[in-house]
């Protein structure tokens, strides 16, 4: 034990493993729990920093709460650290690990503060420890004023918390300069309606430009508090020929009373998700502005989720838009693809797994790409999406009879954590490709069907791909036909001409003069029936959507075609595990007499 009166830095390995820690995030809402890591292929390493004299802990979850987690706890006594491997049984009771997979770095404190740093394999081959994957992570981080004592842990109260993220992302956070200009898209003072969905609708002016700029990043602008009450917000552009009296006129959207001018927004420029942080794009990319083809009027829809029933709640949320005259190479666009949002994409109740497919067919991206760009475009990033139901999300590709790796993936889906996940390499795609967005349902809770919609409570499948360079696509999907669905629970006849919605059943006598939906509830399901529902609707022929910007079609949309047959499937790559016993490089130096954080940073220079 050595007495110190400032840092005291114990080091586990060659200089080069403290250093270029290309990701950090703030963990606590306070600003006092600060997280760093770095990883290759094999291994992950974390850096932790938290205003605490006392123990640090940090774990892997597999759903957010304490029960079954991986847990590392750590910190430093007498400048001496110490760093112990624990998991947490089904009845959140904490257990030393038998097999130690965490190996400490380094540790040191002051009168403030404690640094801890440690790594780990991603794939450790102990089944009390998580895999770290591609997919989303739900983090768990705790911290406690006093150290670890003989009896173990003591119980860290309210410091603690969680949060989603995906720690092999291979984009890392870019710093925008403070002189680049900036312009804001926000809501001032909306009223949120007492109901628990809303989508509010504004259509503003893009930053007026005198010749071609490039905004390359987007920040949400999210009022403080109402993190979880904003769950999404689209950018459209809307009619260049719009009357500018329709500004700063905001609507509830989807209502029958909105302003006309709200139809004309039909192209989705930008997509942000609840949990995401802002997007930068790629140095050779930007969203184009000022041009004949650009966005000059925009739509900002952002959904509001208040399952609660909060009443009062006025919000001031909204994006940010930097922007330069430096252009980039390219000019980028955004393809939404998966399952049209519809009715007619339903979940039956009490299902362990049921899944849906969304299609943007090789007779869409043959048509649409083979006119504009024959040599394909590149995509770069893809923002998955889906609601409460939601488990799993693969955007697959396929070319010929081909298919390949996936252009994204996420086997561990949180509703509260969307955001576009940068691909490790673009991805070329062609006329004649297809695309099919995946999604898996969890609705063994559920007593009645789940129906494909625009509430938190509803579903969608949907994958938002940002590309280059910009065509005119705007929309790829696909919706299985509804006449097989209603033969499978024995509809014979629905009432012509069609004069409601949903429409109205004739025959048979027990579904008579009920709509549709109230058809497929009052339906018994049970888990025999809704698997064989879900192959029969994936083997059902499918209404292609495929259109332009604004309200244009390409002429396949509208078509009925059958989906691709499938001959092998294709999986992620998957990691082997490492065993801990491997031998670890390192060797034990001192670091001692550096007194300040950025003495610290000094020596770890040298």
């Amino acid at each position: 034990k050595i007495p110190f009166s400032g840092w005291i830095f114990l080091w586990l390995s060659p200089a080069k493993s403290v250093l270029g820690f290309s990701h950090s995030t703030i963990l606590d809402p306070h600003g006092k729990y600060h997280l760093k890591w770095r990883f290759d292929r094999r291994t992950i390493t974390f850096e932790i920093e938290v205003e605490t004299r006392g123990y640090i802990g940090f774990g892997l979850s597999p759903n957010g709460a304490m029960a079954s987690s991986d847990i590392v706890i750590g910190g430093v006594t007498d400048g001496t650290p110490y760093l112990q491997d624990y998991f947490a049984d089904a009845n959140r009771k904490v257990h030393r690990d038998v097999q130690q997979n965490y190996r400490l770095q380094y540790g040191m404190e002051n009168s403030t503060h404690t640094i801890l740093a440690f790594s780990r394999h991603l794939l450790t081959c102990d089944t009390s420890d998580k895999d770290i994957t591609e997919s989303t992570v739900r983090v768990i981080w705790a911290y406690h004023s006093e150290d670890v004592g003989p009896s173990g842990p003591m119980y860290h109260g309210v410091n603690r918390g969680r949060k989603s993220m995906r720690l092999l992302d291979p984009g890392s956070k870019v710093n925008i300069s403070s002189e680049i200009d900036f312009f804001n898209l926000q809501n001032i003072n909306v009223p949120v309606p007492f109901k628990d969905t809303t989508y509010w609708c504004q259509i503003f002016k893009i930053q007026e430009v005198q010749k071609k700029h490039h905004i390359i990043r987007i920040d949400p602008l999210i009022q403080r508090g109402h993190e979880n009450l904003v769950h999404h917000i689209l950018l459209y552009q809307c009619d260049s020929s719009l009357n500018e009296s329709e500004l700063e006129a905001g609507h509830e959207c989807y209502h029958p009373n909105m302003p006309d001018s709200f139809l004309t927004c039909e192209t989705i420029v930008f997509a942000w998700a609840i949990g995401g942080e802002g997007f930068t794009y790629p140095p050779h990319v930007g969203l184009s502005i000022g041009t004949s083809i650009d966005p000059v009027y925009v739509l900002m829809e952002v959904h509001y989720d208040n399952p609660a029933f909060q009443q009062g709640v006025v919000d001031s949320s909204g994006l940010r838009l930097f922007y330069t005259p430096e252009l980039r190479q390219y000019d980028a666009g955004v393809i939404e693809t998966g399952v049209w949002v519809s009715l007619y994409h339903m979940l039956p109740p009490g299902m362990q797994e049921f899944v849906s497919e969304g299609h943007c067919t090789r007779e869409c991206l043959q048509e649409s790409l083979g006119q504009e760009m024959p040599s394909g475009v590149r995509v770069f990033a893809v923002l998955m999406h889906a609601h409460l139901a939601g488990r799993a999300i693969r955007t697959r590709h396929f070319r010929g009879q081909e298919e390949l790796q996936p252009l994204s993936h996420d086997e561990e889906f949180d509703f509260n954590f969307q955001e576009f996940q940068l691909l490790k390499d673009e991805r070329l795609l062609l006329p004649g490709d297809n695309l099919i967005t995946e999604c898996k349902y969890t609705t063994k809770d559920r007593q009645n069907m789940t129906w494909g919609g625009l509430t938190t409570r509803d579903e969608m499948c949907l994958s938002y791909l940002l590309y280059y360079p910009r065509v005119s696509l705007a929309r790829c999907e696909s919706l299985p036909e509804i006449t097989g669905q209603l033969k499978f629970i024995g509809v014979k006849e629905i009432q012509m001409p069609v004069t409601t919605w949903p429409f109205m059943i004739k025959s048979p006598k027990k579904y008579s003069n009920l709509s549709f939906t109230e058809a497929m509830d009052k339906y018994r399901w049970s888990k025999n029936r809704g698997k064989s529902f879900n192959e029969m609707v994936l083997q059902l022929p499918m209404n292609v959507r495929c259109s332009k910007w604004g309200q244009d079609e390409w002429s396949i949309q509208g078509t009925i075609v059958s989906p691709p047959e499938v001959k092998s499937e294709v999986k992620p790559p998957s990691m082997v595990c490492r065993s801990a016993s491997e031998p670890h490089s390192g060797v034990v130096l001192l670091f001692t007499m550096c007194l300040t954080y950025s003495i610290v940073q000094t020596c770890l220079s040298l």
